[in-house]
């Protein structure tokens, strides 16, 4: 008993280093994606490399974790879309609040999106996610407020789409993305109503300078 009392301790300890290194790589991952390495997570969380091993015995169980709690977060924000009685604020809110979140996060598409993730986590994509979104695009689309031949994998090639947007221009015009997010929106409306946009568009200097801002970063390294 003696044992199992003096073990505690650690074991709280253990926990609290572990959520340590989870908020540290959030962090990491939001500012700087996933090239990180475990190193530079337990650098930013303030343990030592040893202890950020003995949590996590690689950075990919670590993107696994986060996917977990991505996906509950996902997950979260569909099944509140479901309980807006409007078919067509509950779809687009849902598109509205998920590149939301992307957008405030640059490893969050790359970890959705990450290769070393095994089929069982995808298919937990496929189990818990694609359900919800086939039920808010049947809706929609039962109330006359969607074109009859939008299908539910439209909605994650919708997505997609804005990540390279959302990459290019997030330091010079962040809310630019929501302007082709309205088109694309109103191209799925049955009624095709005209929405306002909601940012203008850039310079074509702007345009220029966020689009190669990747490539001229690259070069002077």
């Amino acid at each position: 008993m003696a044992q199992a009392d003096a073990a505690r301790p650690l074991r709280k300890d253990a926990q609290i280093n572990r959520e340590r290194l989870l908020e540290a790589a959030r962090e990491l991952f939001a500012a700087k994606g996933l090239d990180v390495t475990l190193n530079d997570i337990a650098h930013h969380a303030g343990v030592g490399v040893g202890t950020a091993y003995r949590r996590f015995a690689n950075k990919g169980e670590i993107i696994d974790a986060l996917f977990e709690e991505r996906l509950q977060a996902v997950e979260a924000v569909a099944r509140e879309a479901l309980d807006e009685p409007d078919p067509w604020l509950a779809l687009t809110s849902y598109l509205r609040r998920t590149l939301r979140m992307q957008f405030g996060d640059r490893g969050l598409h790359q970890i959705m999106d990450d290769p070393t993730l095994g089929d069982e986590r995808i298919n937990d994509v496929r189990v818990r996610i694609a359900p919800l979104i086939v039920e808010l695009v049947e809706r929609a689309k039962t109330a006359g407020a969607i074109r009859d031949d939008f299908a539910p994998t439209d909605v994650t090639f919708i997505q997609s789409a804005m990540a390279p947007i959302m990459d290019s221009t997030r330091d010079v015009a962040p809310d630019l993305y929501e302007r082709y997010l309205t088109f694309i929106l109103d191209g799925i409306r049955s009624d095709r109503q005209v929405s306002l946009l909601p940012a203008p568009a850039l310079s074509s200097a702007i345009t220029h300078s966020a689009m190669t801002r990747k490539r001229r970063s690259r070069s002077a390294t």
